[in-house]
Parts: structure tokens; C-alpha cells; sequence
């Protein structure tokens, strides 16, 4: 059978549907849906050490905001050819997000919270963010898809997406104009695909652990995470034919270059020293009692996360809002679906 025959997805893109009188955006939806089902997740494996859900998504919304502006304000360098008017420049809903500039982003913001934390917490905590990233950022891709964007060189690949029509961010293939019956690597779906298998894996490594009856040390999906992701993202950004490079290199794989060794430093340095130090109960309380003083209204802790009046004077609380420890980040920072 010629190779030909093997090759294309049938591919109508559908960047939205109509439910009753309602126009649904679908990258807006898959987006949203990404967002709230990874910061869940991150929140559930995070509880499991001691940190309120609350806290959780009270660092996870900052970092989603910063990571948003971040992959939007990215995007749009890296497209100026496609902006128009200033209404372009926000119109996220459209499409057009970078991965690469929404994870520096989150990471900016969220750095200051987690430098406060002990090792041993920082790394768990980063390990339930990577694992609700994880499943978030596919199905962001599933928006990706719908809206017809980052597009790949014409193949003959079993796995090549063939063109049936409708409205796309993309309309070229390279230097050739975008049509009917083209058949191309679509990047997007490579990437939902490698993004549901690191989950299945993750998902795997944690659950091994917890049958065999012991923790998972700390930093390991975290690791896993940055070791794969930055291969898949560097492999499928080699086929992509409309993005900015630098040095023949895109952003994300410059990226990928750096979450590679970072993730084998994390694997082999970093978790065997978090978890080979004791927990830590106090800091823990910490940030479960900061967590119950701004349920309550307003109070505050003092260095040792004791809980004090919202009027106290500094001098009775050492003039400190938030415990170097507590761990609530109440003055840090702010993760999805990307180019």
C-alpha cells in the first residue's frame, strides 16, 4: 500500500458550537476546563501533605493569571504580522497562547512563595502542580486543535491530519497557502497525545507508591515531568513551519534545552536531599492556620504563625504580615494551555 494512503486524520476544525442562544468558544472552553480540572488535581495531591486546598488554588489562580499574560504577551511578539488592531492583542479566546512565556511567568510569581518553604514541602508541592499541569495542558491542546493553530510540514506520517475545511489561526503551511485536502503534522495533537500518556504515567508512578505503602519522594513528578516534556516539546517543535526561530530553534525548544538537565537534577540531587529531610509539622500548621485567619477575616501571624488581632500593633508582631514560613504567599504570585 502506498505511504499516502496510510496518512490522514480527517480534520474539519471547530473553533465554536451553539447551545440554545449561546456562541460557546471552544479554545476559551477547553482552556477553562484545563485550568480548573489541573488546579484540582494539584490541590487534592497537595492536601495529602498537610496543605489546604485552599492555599492551593489561592497560589495556583496567581500563577494561571501570570501565566496567561505571560503566554498571551509571548504569542503576540512572536506574531506581530497577525495583529491588527489593540483588540487583537488580548482576544486569548481566539487562540494564540505560548507555553514557553506562561511557564517563566507562573514560575516568577510563584518563586518567592515556594523559596519560603522547606525543601521537603517546596518539592511535594511542585509535584502536585506538575501533575494537574500535566492534564491540563492536554486538553488546553484539544482548544489548540479546535481553532486551527500551530501547524506542521506537509507528511505522509499514519498520524498526518488532513484538511476538510473550516476557519484556522494558521493559513499557510510554510510558504504554501492552506488548503482543502493538505495533509500535514499537526503539532497540537502530537502533544495532546505524548500529554496523555506522561499523565497515565505519573498517575502510575504515584499510585506503585502508594500500593507498596510509602510516600513518593518529594521532586519525583516534577522531574518526570520536565525530563519528558522538554523531549516531546523540542521533537514536536522540529516538524511546526510557522513559528519565529532563533538559531534555527524555537522558543519552546530553548525552553525544552533547559527542562531537560533540570529535570535529571531533580531526579538525581534534589529529591534524595528534600526527602531526606524530617517533616515538619509547625510549618505545615503555619500555613493551615494563615489559611483560617483569612477565613476569619483579616487576622495575622506573627513570626511563629501564631494568630494575632487585625489591629495589633507591629511592635507586638514584629511588624510581619505573613511568616517568612507560613508558607500562604500572601504577597506572591501566580499555569495552561500554550503555543
Amino acid at each position: 500500500m502506498p505511504p499516502s494512503l496510510l496518512a490522514g486524520i480527517s480534520y474539519t476544525t471547530f473553533p465554536d458550537f451553539e447551545v440554545g442562544p449561546l456562541t460557546i468558544r471552544t479554545f476559551g472552553l477547553m482552556v477553562g476546563i484545563g485550568v480548573l480540572l489541573g488546579a484540582w488535581i494539584a490541590a487534592r495531591y497537595i492536601e495529602e501533605f498537610g496543605v489546604p486546598r485552599e492555599e492551593t488554588y489561592r497560589l495556583a489562580t496567581r500563577m494561571v493569571v501570570a501565566g496567561l499574560i505571560g503566554s498571551r504577551v509571548s504569542w503576540v511578539l512572536s506574531h506581530l504580522d497577525q495583529i491588527e488592531n489593540p483588540v487583537d492583542v488580548i482576544a486569548v479566546w481566539e487562540g494564540g497562547i505560548q507555553f514557553s512565556g506562561g511557564f517563566i511567568a507562573a514560575i516568577i510569581f510563584g518563586f518567592p512563595t515556594f523559596r519560603k518553604w522547606s525543601p521537603k514541602l517546596r518539592w511535594r508541592s511542585l509535584d502536585g502542580y506538575a501533575f494537574g499541569l500535566t492534564i491540563g495542558l492536554a486538553i488546553g491542546r484539544i482548544g489548540c486543535y479546535s481553532v486551527g493553530e500551530h501547524f506542521g510540514r506537509s507528511t505522509e506520517f499514519f498520524l498526518g491530519t488532513t484538511y476538510r475545511g473550516g476557519s484556522t489561526q494558521e493559513d499557510f503551511i510554510g510558504d504554501v497557502p492552506l488548503v482543502e485536502g493538505m495533509t500535514f503534522h499537526h503539532t497540537a495533537l502530537y502533544e495532546l497525545m505524548h500529554l496523555v500518556v506522561l499523565f497515565g504515567l505519573l498517575t502510575f508512578v504515584r499510585s506503585r507508591a502508594r500500593r507498596a505503602g510509602r510516600v513518593l519522594p518529594a521532586g519525583t513528578l516534577i522531574g518526570i515531568f520536565c525530563v519528558w516534556y522538554g523531549i516531546g516539546r523540542f521533537a514536536t517543535d522540529i516538524v511546526r513551519t510557522n513559528d519565529e526561530r532563533v538559531l534555527g530553534l524555537t522558543g519552546a525548544q530553548f525552553m525544552g534545552l533547559a527542562l531537560i538537565p533540570a529535570g535529571l537534577w531533580i531526579l538525581a540531587k534534589v529529591r534524595h536531599a528534600a526527602e531526606a529531610q524530617p517533616d515538619d509539622p509547625a510549618e505545615v500548621a503555619a500555613i493551615q492556620a494563615a489559611v483560617l485567619a483569612r477565613a476569619a477575616g483579616g487576622a495575622a501571624l506573627d513570626t511563629d504563625g501564631e494568630i494575632t488581632e487585625p489591629h495589633t500593633s507591629a511592635s507586638d508582631t514584629g511588624d510581619v504580615d505573613d511568616a517568612p514560613t507560613d508558607g500562604s504567599g500572601d504577597s506572591d504570585g501566580a499555569e495552561s494551555a500554550d503555543d
